[in-house]
């Protein structure tokens, strides 16, 4: 007996997935079909249309371009920096005073206008 029921379940279970693919509504119109055909990306001849632009980010620093012993002969262009010890410079020794030269505070000689050192400023 149990083998009767479960291949009469088996059965009916084999129909209705038969049935059910193939199944279709009457009412439904029959859209039309696209002519279009299928890219086939695996194609080795097949290349992307859109083009890849990659940007590059350049980061350019700039280098402190004093050098001690080096003239520095338009010092005097600049305000001499006199709160030394608020910017954290040291303080200038005898015949020295920092100057500001953009982002830079530069310690040069007052008669010679020689650099003794060089600090960039943050």
């Amino acid at each position: 007996m149990k083998r009767i029921v479960l291949s009469a379940l088996a059965f009916s279970m084999l129909v209705a997935t038969s049935l059910t693919g193939q199944a279709a509504p009457m009412n439904v119109p029959v859209a039309p079909q696209a002519n279009y055909t299928k890219v086939d990306w695996q194609k080795p001849g097949h290349r992307d249309v859109k083009k890849r632009v990659i940007v590059k980010k350049t980061v350019v620093v700039k280098r402190n371009h004093w050098r001690n012993g080096q003239k520095y002969s338009g010092w005097r262009q600049h305000q001499p920096v006199r709160d030394y010890g608020r910017y954290g410079l040291h303080r200038p020794g005898r015949g020295q005073e920092w100057i500001r030269v953009g982002n830079d505070y530069v310690l040069v000689g007052i008669l010679s206008g020689v650099i003794f050192g060089a600090l960039a400023a943050q």
